[in-house]
């Protein structure tokens, strides 16, 4: 299938800006699993006939891992050279798939001069179910399945956005089934704080391990994400569980998408 990603650069130099940025992120962009989601998230927006555009090359990482790692001088280097470019385009609203980018640019780049309405992929999936302009087809493939939403920290302990991603269940006529651990006592995947780029410090059982065997235990067949970080971790969780035939992780982009 075709689909239309028109970058900001494109839209300017024909005198237009888009409505949305969607920002891409470095996992949409690089990590194989996560394209599909940023495909999926696409074809939302161009079946809606959404004016959005991508920054495309020049975009760059947010300098979320640098600053949880500690690295603050780098952090600042990545943040100014992004706002310098999204203040150029004078943006005004930008939609992300990752709670790590939604997290840093909206709580942390207004102190450096980069302030700007920004939305998780879920809320704004949410707004247009709400709109109406969303519809399902009958509930499609996930009608009465279980399903188990698994908080991404950011969005939930870090921004308390943990109704729009349940919300956007909801729509599917799905069954969900909550985890013992979730919302304001929810649980980490394991990769929050930079832990993604290292080995976990010793301890009884992974971080990841813990928590899929949480999700497991619900007896849901899909286990629906809204993070990159969450994604990896969790899929990892259940492989080590020999699992990862009977169920499923997926991203709530991908879930609408399939059921459009």
């Amino acid at each position: 299938m075709e689909y239309k990603v028109p970058t900001v650069a494109e839209l300017a130099a024909a005198g237009q800006t888009p409505d949305v940025l969607f920002w891409v992120g470095c996992a949409g962009s690089f990590d194989d699993r996560y394209k599909n989601v940023t495909r999926a998230f696409v074809k939302i927006l161009n079946k809606l006939g959404i004016n959005f555009a991508v920054l495309g090359q020049e975009e760059s990482c947010t300098g979320d891992p640098a600053r949880r790692a500690g690295n603050e001088f780098l952090f600042q280097m990545q943040a100014m050279s992004n706002i310098q470019v999204l203040n150029g385009y004078e943006i005004k609203k930008i939609v992300t798939a990752c709670p790590h980018c939604f997290n840093t640019i909206k709580n942390e780049y207004p102190a450096l001069g980069g302030t700007y309405e920004v939305m998780h992929h879920s809320q704004f999936l949410q707004q247009l179910i709400n709109e109406g302009r969303v519809t399902l087809k009958g509930g499609g493939e996930f009608k009465g399945k279980r399903i188990t939403y698994h908080d991404s920290c950011y969005l939930g302990r870090a921004n308390g956005i943990y109704e729009a991603p349940r919300e956007v269940l909801e729509a599917l006529d799905a069954e969900l089934v909550e985890m013992k651990r979730v919302k304001a006592k929810g649980f980490c995947c394991g990769a929050g704080g930079a832990q993604m780029w290292k080995e976990p410090e010793p301890g009884k059982k992974d971080v990841n391990i813990d928590r899929a065997e949480e999700a497991l235990a619900t007896g849901a067949q899909t286990i629906a994400v809204a993070c990159p970080f969450c994604m990896v971790m969790l899929s990892d969780g259940v492989k080590a569980k020999n699992k990862e035939n009977e169920v499923d992780v997926v991203d709530l982009a991908e879930l609408i998408d399939r059921s459009l």
